[in-house]
């Protein structure tokens, strides 16, 4: 990252690893820069909670696993504070504890530019630069049913994943200026093409000759996965099952010990997700933001089976709405959905056709240019 070249312009990420999905934009736009702009900047990411957040900010991190394990309070507490007016309430409360710890932040990472991939970075930090200031941008990582959070109106340029969340940045109080439709950003290897399909899952070594469902649980293995997976195994259909569950190691366990009906494997915390994602034919999942994006880049229609209340509600409508997938919330859904798609082919390509249409594979590095002109770095390489 050429942290010890001065001469490069300095890009400082704020993120929170409450949610996967911070660190990974940041970690994706990274890499961009470094493709697009090799050896040009100096590129930096900082926990806002860990590193600078007080007592109790700073266990941020570790609670946030825990609290989405109780969906209807997250929800009932992200809708009550979802709004302009409470947003500026909790900004300003927080400010007295922040204070600090906020300055010193900014006194001990310099930059050219300061990037928030994350809600509740922006305001405190932006308070704490004052007028004479870099420019500072607000990433959005979350697809529809954005936070009024992420919108602070002293932001130099927010840039959002889709148009609902353009739409909300308005209702917001931005002005259309400030606000820039790209795309979420995820890794490069991501973004590449679908290659060939049976080739890789001979790599693979999956079943042959059958449709491939590839069931998904987050990192942690999270939702209804062993449920789910028993009643696709179950329903006499004609597929092949690959199960990922995460670093939920006694889930693996058991999943790994059960005699399947149908061909089955289980795996535990995977790197290779991006051919894992191109090698299926159907992807069950909980509504993820960095997942919904990975599959729409791979072309993968997606059958959503659990999401968190009120952050991913959006992200339901929205792939059903736009034709990418299904919701089904249970596991007899689930299996239906996938009967359907077995028994019509031409809904299953038209699922195929909306997710690559929704597709922005382009949009780490597209970020990545948009960060690069801000910063003062040559337009193009």
């Amino acid at each position: 990252m050429n942290q010890n070249d001065q001469h490069c312009k300095k890009i400082v990420f704020l993120f929170s690893d409450t949610g996967g999905g911070h660190r990974s934009a940041a970690e994706a736009i990274i890499e961009a820069l470094e493709i697009e702009f090799p050896g040009c900047f100096n590129l930096e990411m900082v926990d806002i909670f860990k590193e600078y957040g007080p007592v109790p900010l700073n266990y941020m991190p570790d609670l946030y696993p825990q609290m989405v394990k109780l969906p209807h309070a997250w929800g009932l507490g992200y809708k009550l504070s979802n709004g302009h007016p409470q947003a500026r309430v909790m900004t300003a409360s927080a400010w007295p504890v922040m204070r600090k710890a906020m300055r010193q932040l900014i006194q001990d990472h310099p930059a050219d530019l300061i990037v928030s991939v994350h809600p509740l970075a922006a305001a405190p930090v932006l308070k704490a630069l004052g007028h004479e200031r870099v420019p500072f941008i607000n990433i959005v990582t979350d697809l529809v049913t954005t936070h009024a959070l992420w919108y602070h109106r002293q932001a130099d340029l927010c840039i959002v994943p889709t148009q609902p969340a353009y739409e909300r940045a308005l209702q917001c109080g931005l002005r259309p200026e400030q606000v820039q439709v790209v795309g979420l950003p995820v890794a490069d290897r991501f973004c590449q093409p679908a290659g060939d399909r049976e080739q890789l899952r001979q790599r693979l070594g999956w079943s042959q000759g059958l449709p491939v469902v590839l069931l998904v649980g987050g990192g942690e293995g999270m939702g209804p996965l062993e449920q789910t997976a028993e009643a696709v195994a179950a329903s006499g259909l004609p597929l092949s099952l690959v199960i990922i569950a995460g670093r939920n190691q006694a889930l693996k366990a058991r999943l790994e010990a059960r005699r399947w009906p149908i061909p089955t494997r289980v795996y535990g915390f995977v790197r290779e997700m991006p051919d894992f994602m191109r090698a299926s034919d159907f992807l069950v999942t909980k509504a993820g933001p960095g997942t919904i994006s990975e599959a729409m880049n791979a072309g993968l229609p997606v059958i959503l089976y659990s999401r968190l209340p009120g952050q991913e509600d959006g992200n339901v409508s929205y792939v059903v709405g736009e034709g990418a997938g299904v919701w089904a919330p249970r596991p007899a859904p689930v299996v239906q959905a996938l009967r359907s798609w077995l028994e019509e082919p031409h809904q299953y390509q038209e699922a195929v056709a909306a997710c690559q249409r929704l597709a922005r594979p382009q949009a780490a590095r597209e970020i990545g240019h948009i960060l690069a002109k801000w910063a003062g770095a040559p337009a193009s390489q």
